[in-house]
C-alpha cells in the first residue's frame, strides 16, 4: 500500500496543510498517491487549542505524487486571487519541479486571459475560473469527455486525467508575476448575493 509519508505530499501532510480531502489515498498506479482537496497556504493565528480554518488555500486541488520521488509531477488547483501564487511557491517550494505541469485557475483574472507565469524556475499555467470547478475546467482543457472515465473509481479517474494533463503541451503568453498582479481584477466577495 502506498504511503503518503514517502511522497512529495508527506511534508504537507505533516504540516497539517492537506484539508477537506475528497481523495487522499493510493491510486490505481503502483506507488502513486493521489490527493483531491485543499492545500492551506496561510493559517490563521490559533488561540489556545482552537482549530481555525486557514486564511486562504489552493482549493479543489488535483494532484498525484510517486513514492520515493521528491517532487509533484502535476497539480491543478483554484486560487481566489492571483496574488496568492507567490504563497504557492513558498509553501510548495520543496515539491515543485521545473519539469512539472502546474495549472492554476483564478477567480480574479480576465475570463479570456491565459498566461504562463514563471516564478523562480517553476512555470504555472494560469487560467480563468468563474462559477465552475477545477475538475470540469481541466477536463475541458484536455478534451476529456466525462463519459470516458465514468466507469473508473476515484483513483482511476485522477490517474487518467492527470496523466493526460502531464502530456498536455500548451503555449500561452508569458508574463511576469508582477504584470499579472497589475492586470488582475479585484477579488470577488464569495458571500455576495447569497441568501442570509
Amino acid at each position: 500500500m502506498t504511503s503518503i509519508a514517502n511522497t512529495a505530499l508527506g511534508p504537507l501532510e505533516r504540516d497539517g496543510r492537506l484539508l477537506n480531502a475528497v481523495l487522499k489515498a493510493g491510486t490505481t498506479k503502483p506507488g502513486r498517491f493521489g490527493f483531491r482537496g485543499d492545500i492551506a497556504l496561510k493559517f490563521q493565528t490559533q488561540v489556545a487549542d482552537e482549530k481555525r480554518p486557514p486564511d486562504y488555500s489552493i482549493e479543489q486541488v488535483l494532484t498525484i505524487a510517486q513514492e520515493g520521488e521528491s517532487t509533484i509531477p502535476v497539480l491543478a488547483g483554484y486560487l481566489h486571487s492571483l496574488a496568492y501564487l507567490s504563497d504557492v511557491v513558498d509553501v510548495l517550494d520543496h515539491a515543485l519541479s521545473p519539469e512539472g505541469r502546474y495549472f492554476i485557475f483564478c477567480n480574479n483574472i480576465d475570463l479570456l486571459a491565459k498566461y504562463q507565469i514563471e516564478l523562480g524556475d517553476i512555470i504555472f499555467n494560469v487560467l480563468p475560473c468563474d462559477e465552475s470547478t477545477v475538475w470540469k475546467e481541466l477536463l475541458d482543457l484536455i478534451g476529456i469527455d466525462k463519459n470516458d472515465i465514468k466507469n473508473l473509481n476515484a483513483g482511476g479517474k485522477l490517474d487518467y486525467v492527470l496523466d493526460a494533463a502531464k502530456s498536455l503541451h500548451i503555449s500561452y503568453d508569458q508574463i511576469s508575476y508582477e504584470a499579472g498582479l497589475e492586470r488582475m481584477s479585484p477579488v470577488k466577495n464569495r458571500n455576495e448575493n447569497r441568501p442570509v
